[in-house]
């Protein structure tokens, strides 16, 4: 059996991964559906799409439709729960679902629950066997976004964060791309300010903070932006409404340090590895507004967005408007390596096979 990071996934019939999560057994599942925002071609417009049939919840798998909380339960009302958000591609053989970087996630998962004084029976290596094995159960045929998150389960009325049941779920929905990445996006700077770490963590992906995300987002959707860019409280720039951001000045690229109210982004430290063993220079500073406007390119970047070449901000063309030379080397590294192809950074790939 492959180990966690390199394919691995836990069967029926072997030791439970923390509690016991093998005990229900395998029943058809309904579907329920969620809304994926920006149609590859449609900017704006909403997609639905159906949870996949199978979810884990509260240390069992389960049908998606019976994966429920209720209507007290503390996360529901306070924001108290911190999530991830992961990708797994159809390899080009069409058997296998290359998930991208699964350990260095839960690691990141399991952090943000500390900021959230989370405490689970579950280590990282328990998690990514979670997420395996409910790859395999649902068995997809195509790309794929798996959402765990950890949640404060409890009903008690008082926001807090010590003394109340945590839990952890894990769902699954199909996921091609978030935004159109055939042409470069338009981009606005918002006047939402990015939410600072003495206020909630940025670091962290804690849920009641994307309420910050989701004002800029509204306010680029309905001025006809595909998204928006977030100052942070030194009118500096952080990142997108959810999605860290990178510039090209010169030939180097640049991106704001982690210290700059930006989520730890695990594809922002990935293209950072990239671009060096690549020979385009690096730096992690600080990035006035002023920059954006006179940079040669821009791009995005995120498990949701993935690589996304940026035109144009606040109507200002970046560059010549279109895809730049050192954005579309970045493309092909990560898009070449999560598709299966040859690259040399294949360690970061948990595979799971998908049986017929």
């Amino acid at each position: 059996m492959l180990e966690c990071g390199q394919g691995a996934s836990r069967r029926e019939g072997d030791p439970a991964v923390g509690r016991a999560i093998f005990q229900r057994g395998w029943i058809d599942g309904r579907t329920v559906s969620c809304s994926v925002a920006g149609t590859p071609g449609k900017r704006g417009e909403v997609m639905t799409s159906p949870l996949l049939p199978y979810a884990f919840f509260e240390g069992e798998f389960v049908p998606s439709a019976e994966a429920k909380v209720s209507i007290a339960t503390h996360a529901l009302q306070y924001g108290t729960g911190a999530f991830g958000g992961i990708r797994g591609y159809l390899d080009q053989d069409g058997r296998t679902i290359n998930i991208f970087r699964l350990p260095d996630h839960v690691r990141r998962l399991l952090q943000s629950g500390r900021l959230l004084r989370a405490q689970l029976p579950y280590g990282v290596d328990d998690i990514c066997g979670i997420i395996t094995e409910l790859v395999r159960r649902n068995a997809p045929r195509r790309n794929v976004y798996i959402r765990p998150f950890i949640y404060k389960a409890g009903l008690e009325l008082t926001p807090k964060l010590r003394g109340i049941r945590d839990e952890l779920a894990v769902y699954m929905l199909p996921l091609d791309d978030y935004l159109d990445l055939s042409t470069p996006v338009r981009l606005m700077v918002s006047s939402w300010q990015r939410v600072e770490d003495n206020i909630i963590p940025s670091r962290g992906k804690v849920t009641g903070a994307y309420i910050n995300s989701s004002l800029a987002k509204d306010q680029a959707a309905e001025a006809g932006y595909d998204d928006a860019i977030m100052l942070n409280e030194h009118g500096k720039v952080a990142e997108g409404s959810g999605a860290n951001l990178f510039i090209v000045r010169a030939g180097t690229l640049v991106t704001p340090p982690v210290t700059a109210d930006i989520l730890e982004g695990i594809t922002r430290r990935s293209i950072v590895e990239f671009a060096r063993d690549a020979g385009i220079p690096v730096e992690e500073r600080a990035i006035d507004r002023s920059e954006l406007y006179i940079a040669d390119e821009v791009f995005l970047c995120g498990t949701g967005v993935q690589i996304a070449a940026v035109g144009s901000i606040d109507g200002r063309p970046v560059g010549d408007g279109q895809r730049g030379q050192i954005t579309a080397k970045i493309q092909d590294i990560f898009f070449t390596l999560v598709r299966g192809g040859d690259s040399p950074y294949r360690h970061y790939l948990t595979r799971v096979p998908i049986e017929s």
